[in-house]
């Protein structure tokens, strides 16, 4: 089982509790696992290898769970990339990003040089919660 130190274990039960979820094991280590890199972009079955590689017990479907429970919660950010591929964002802030296809790489566009303007009037009674670009990029031909 991945050894975690007890004061970051601390502060990432705390995180989870401060979301408004239980802390539980799983919950715990795969809140380890997703946020002591700094900001990533993982999908579900790259969480789910990460655990297995930690010795973190846990199922694809519990991963899963775990990162719409954190996405709802405001932990995460989830992002539509291609298809049926979804990538959760542990920087939560409005930002946009590059995806590399056929690498199936995501990664944030500097802050700055993407502006959106003449956005659509929302339907009566709706509000614009945010925008997201996705930049798909190819190596040259």
């Amino acid at each position: 089982m991945v050894s975690v130190n007890p004061k970051d274990r601390i502060a990432v039960d705390r995180r989870v509790r401060d979301a408004g979820l239980r802390p539980t094991r799983q919950r715990v280590a795969l809140a380890d696992l997703l946020f002591a890199k700094g900001d990533r972009h993982l999908s579900a079955e790259e969480l789910h290898e990460e655990a297995l590689a930690a010795g973190v017990p846990v199922s694809l479907a519990t991963v899963y769970n775990a990162l719409h429970q954190f996405t709802d919660a405001g932990l995460l950010r989830i992002l539509a990339v291609e298809g049926s591929k979804t990538y959760f964002d542990t920087n939560t802030s409005d930002h946009h990003h590059f995806f590399v296809e056929g690498e199936n790489k995501v990664f944030d566009i500097a802050s700055g040089p993407v502006k959106v303007i003449n956005l659509p009037e929302p339907p009566e009674g709706m509000e614009i919660a945010n925008v997201d670009i996705i930049v798909r990029l190819r190596p040259k031909r």
